[in-house]
């Protein structure tokens, strides 16, 4: 997986003032929360055709938690990320043709 700090400041056009020490932990998030969506099989996020899929939706899941970080007296409307389900979508649908052993 090659989504860094780097990457996701320069996606959201950050400067170094900013909360960046909240980045790692909101990609790590972001991978754990799309392997739970789609499954934890061996080798399957390292294929070709799904690799930069899945750091296209940890990018975009990571950047959405920065941007829309609140406090947990808030209650919050969050838009729906259509970028990120239709992503999701494809890697399920990866995901189900790598476990038949099609691949």
């Amino acid at each position: 997986m090659s989504v860094t700090k780097e990457r996701v400041v320069q996606a959201l056009n950050l400067d170094e003032g900013d909360d960046l020490k909240l980045i790692e932990p909101y990609i790590l998030t972001a991978e754990n929360y799309i392997k739970n969506a789609i499954g934890y099989a061996d080798g399957f996020y390292e294929q070709e055709k799904v690799e930069p899929l899945f750091d296209t939706a940890v990018l975009a899941l990571a950047s959405s938690y920065f941007t829309y970080r609140i406090s947990l007296a808030d209650a919050p409307t969050y838009p729906i990320d259509l970028t990120l389900n239709s992503i999701i979508g494809q890697l399920r649908g990866l995901y189900a043709v790598y476990e038949e052993g099609v691949v």
